[in-house]
C-alpha cells in the first residue's frame, strides 16, 4: 500500500492511498467462493452453483462490497502509518476498483492540533479568602426567619417587605393612546411581596401605601428583554384591586425554632454552630469553582487554538440537542423550536479548546479518577433527591454514568495541577461577595 500526505490549509490533510490490485482481488475471491458453497440459485444444488455463474451473478455488488471495507480499513491503516489523528470522518474522493486493477482513493479530512506544549503563561489567579463573622451568620438566620415567616392581616398602609393581595387587569398603551389586551394580562388573588422584584420595574413600587379594598392605576413598561417578545419595551396600564395587606410576623429565635430545623438540643447558639459550618463549606466549594472558572479561562487565553470544524460542529449538535431536550422537560414539546447553529459556536469552540487542553495536562500527568472522589461527587449529586440510595444504585448502574462523574474528577485534578503550579494572590472576600459570584 502506497500513502502520499498533502498538507492543505489549517488542520487539513488529503492522504492519497493505493492499494494493490491483488489485495482487491484476493479478497473478491475468497468471498464469492465462500458465497458460492452456500448460495441458493434456481437450477442448481446447494453447493453445486459453478463459480463462475456466482461471479456473474455476485461479483459486482462483492466488488463493491470489498471495496467500501478496504477503504475503512486501509484509511486507518494509513493514517496509523502516518501517526495522524483525525478529527470527525474523512470525505472520500476517486474510489474506484476495476476489476484487475488497484484501488486508489483520496481521503481528506481534519487533524486534532498540537497541544503537547500548554502553557502557564502570565497566569495569575486571585483567590477569596472568606473570614465568616458572626454578623454573617446572623444574616443567614434572618433569611431563614423570613422564610418561616406567618402573614398577618393588617388595615395600614402597605410598606416595603409587605405582601399585598390583588386582582389586576392590564392593557398594553400604543402611541395613539388606543388600548389592547395581551396574553396572561389578567391575576385574581396573586400574592406580591413588596420589594421582591417579582413583577416587572415600577408595579409593586407603586403599590407602597394601599389599603385593602384600594383600586389602583399603575402605569408601567416591559423591559426590553422582557421573555415575552411582543410585549418588550411596550407600555402598559394596569387596574389593580387590593383584597388584602399582610404583613409579615417573624419566628421567635428559640429552642422551638432551632428544632425547625432538627437542632434538638443546645437551641439558638447550637444552630448558630451549624449554620456557620455550612457557610464554612459552601465557602469552601465557592472557592474552589471560582478558582476553577478563572484556571480554565486563563488556559484558553494563553493556549489559542486552531479548532478541527468537525469537533465544532459536533458540539454544537449536541448543545443545540441539549437545548431542545430542557426546553422539552421545562415545558414540554414547543410546537416549533427555531434554534440556529450559530447561536451555540462561541459555547462550543470554548468546550472543544477547554477539553483539548484538560486532555493533554490529564495525559501527561497520567491523572487517574480516585474512586472515593467519584464517591464524593456522586453522593453529593444525590444528596438534593428524596431518595439518595436510589441515585446512588443509579449511577453505579451503569458504567457509563460513572464515567461521566469520572470525567469531572479528571477535570478537577487538571485545575488543581494548575493552581499549584502558577501564581495565586489571596483575596479578603466577604461571604456574600463570594456567593453571588460563583452564582453569576
Amino acid at each position: 500500500m502506497q500513502v502520499s500526505v498533502q498538507s492543505s490549509e489549517g488542520l487539513e490533510r488529503r492522504l492519497t492511498i493505493k492499494v494493490p490490485a491483488e489485495r482487491i482481488e484476493k479478497e473478491v475471491q475468497d468471498r464469492l467462493k465462500s458465497l458460492a458453497r452456500r448460495a441458493k440459485i434456481d437450477g442448481f444444488r446447494p453447493g453445486k452453483v459453478p463459480f463462475t455463474v456466482v461471479q456473474r451473478k455476485y461479483g459486482q455488488q462483492v466488488r463493491y462490497e470489498v471495496q467500501d471495507e478496504v477503504v475503512r480499513s486501509s484509511f486507518q491503516e494509513a493514517v496509523i502509518q502516518q501517526q495522524m489523528r483525525p478529527a470527525g470522518n474523512p470525505r472520500i474522493e476517486a474510489s474506484s476498483a476495476e476489476p484487475g486493477a488497484g484501488l486508489e482513493y483520496t481521503a481528506i479530512f481534519e487533524v486534532y492540533p498540537e497541544v503537547s506544549q500548554i502553557s502557564l503563561d502570565n497566569i495569575t489567579l486571585e483567590k477569596p479568602m472568606v473570614d465568616i463573622s458572626d454578623a454573617d451568620v446572623t444574616a443567614v438566620i434572618e433569611r431563614l426567619r423570613k422564610q418561616r415567616n406567618e402573614w398577618v392581616d393588617t388595615s395600614g398602609a402597605a410598606q416595603d417587605g409587605d405582601r399585598v393581595i390583588v386582582d389586576f387587569v392590564g392593557t398594553l398603551i400604543d402611541a395613539n393612546g388606543d388600548r389592547q389586551p395581551f396574553a396572561g394580562n389578567e391575576g385574581k388573588d396573586v400574592p406580591i411581596t413588596l420589594g421582591s422584584k417579582s413583577f416587572i420595574d415600577g408595579f409593586e413600587a407603586q403599590l407602597i401605601g394601599v389599603k385593602a379594598g384600594d383600586e389602583r392605576v399603575l402605569d408601567v413598561r416591559f423591559p426590553d428583554e422582557y421573555q415575552a417578545r411582543e410585549l418588550a419595551g411596550k407600555a402598559a396600564q394596569f387596574e389593580v384591586k387590593v383584597a388584602s395587606v399582610s404583613t409579615p410576623k417573624l419566628p421567635d429565635l428559640d429552642d422551638e425554632f432551632a428544632l425547625s430545623f432538627g437542632i434538638s438540643e443546645g437551641g439558638i447558639d447550637a444552630l448558630r454552630k451549624e449554620v456557620r459550618n455550612n457557610m464554612q463549606r459552601e465557602a469552601e466549594q465557592a472557592t474552589k469553582r471560582k478558582l476553577k472558572q478563572q484556571v480554565l479561562d486563563s488556559l484558553i487565553k494563553a493556549n489559542p487554538l486552531t479548532l478541527p470544524r468537525a469537533l465544532v460542529d459536533a458540539e454544537i449538535g449536541q448543545l443545540m440537542q441539549q437545548t431542545k431536550d430542557e426546553m422539552a422537560a421545562r415545558s414540554g414539546p414547543p410546537a416549533s423550536i427555531n434554534l440556529q447553529p450559530a447561536m451555540f459556536e462561541e459555547h462550543a469552540r470554548r468546550r472543544v479548546t477547554l477539553g483539548l487542553i484538560l486532555a493533554e495536562i490529564i495525559r501527561q500527568n497520567g491523572f487517574k479518577a480516585p474512586p472515593e472522589r467519584v464517591r464524593i461527587l456522586v453522593e453529593a449529586a444525590a444528596a438534593s433527591y428524596e431518595d439518595p440510595s436510589e441515585v446512588l444504585r443509579w449511577y453505579y448502574a451503569k458504567q457509563e454514568r460513572i464515567a461521566g462523574v469520572e470525567a469531572l474528577v479528571l477535570e478537577d485534578q487538571a485545575a488543581e495541577w494548575v493552581t499549584e503550579k502558577v501564581q495565586v494572590n489571596e483575596v479578603p472576600t466577604s461571604f456574600d461577595d463570594l456567593i453571588k459570584s460563583v452564582q453569576g
